[in-house]
Order: structure tokens, then sequence, then C-alpha cells
């Protein structure tokens, strides 16, 4: 289970990824007063030997901490750019099947960059291999900040707890 991590304004720390922390930070976050909590899971309640509490499922930071405005090159930031879909059939893909392919490959020069990484169904990826004759339908690019938060907001959160969508403008 994880506490969702508002800031002192009561929005997300983070959105890409979402700031989440685990019951165990959670706790600590708490005992150090570093946070406010503002909403409880219920039937959740952990011990030590001289005191127990109820786990935090939204916590509030006391001080501000200036949200990030970049967001960094990883494997899902691309997917969710692409709209996890296969930028060569076209079919939808998951995390568990989507791949990434670089347009132009690694084995020719290419680099691991925004505008060289494509998503790419597992079937498709392997008939690509090195080649470069096949070319993705959409050319990668960098999205900017605010287009990943708006691909991310409409892909949908898990929702660990019902009170987290009062907080991810759900």
């Amino acid at each position: 289970m994880t506490t969702l991590v508002l800031n002192a304004d009561a929005q997300p720390v983070s959105l890409l990824p979402l700031s989440i922390i685990d019951w165990q930070e959670a706790i600590r976050y708490l005992v150090l007063d570093k946070a406010s909590v503002m909403s409880w899971y219920d039937d959740w309640i952990v011990h030590s030997a001289t005191w127990e509490t109820r786990v935090p499922a939204i916590m509030m930071l006391r001080d501000y901490q200036k949200p990030k405005s970049t967001m960094r090159l990883s494997k899902r930031n691309v997917f969710l750019r692409d709209g996890y879909t296969c930028q060569y059939c076209g079919d939808e893909v998951t995390d568990q099947t989507a791949t990434l392919d670089h347009v132009h490959p690694i084995s020719q020069g290419g680099k691991s960059t925004w505008d060289n990484l494509s998503t790419a169904c597992k079937p498709c990826n392997y008939r690509k291999a090195a080649s470069t004759k096949m070319k993705p339908m959409i050319m990668p690019y960098k999205p900017d900040f605010w287009q990943l938060i708006n691909q991310r907001r409409t892909r949908g959160f898990h929702l660990a707890h019902p009170s987290w969508a009062d907080y991810l403008n759900l």
C-alpha cells in the first residue's frame, strides 16, 4: 500500500511519476512531523511495542516544495507520449507488451533520445530489427511537460484509496 503525498498547496508534489511513498516512509513523515494527514486507511493499523497508528492514505507536506516542470526520458514517458500505441502497426500496447524502438538503430549510431525513441509492440520491433526501412507513423519528438501531464491524466491513475481522486483532478 502507498500514500499520496501532496505539497503544502494541496496539489500532488509530482504527477510524473505520481508522488507516492510506501507506508513505512509515511509513518516516518508522521513521526518527524514533516506532513499532516489528510486521509487515513480505515482498515489498516500498524503497531510498535509502545505505539499504534492507522496508516495515512494522503499526507500534505508542511513545507512547500517547488514542483518540477521538467520530465526525464524514460520508457514509460515515451509510451505515454505515444499514447501506448505501437508507432508501426497502430495496435494498443501495455507496459508488459510494449518495447522501445530506436528509429535510427544503435548499431548504426542511433542514440537513446526523445527524437529517436518510439513505442513498438514486440512483433514490430523484432520485424524492424536494425533496419531503417520501417518508419514510425508519427516521428518521435520531445514533448513538453504539460503534454505528458495531460496524457497522464487522460490515462488515469491507480487509486490506492478513493480519497485520492479528490486531489488528482479526475
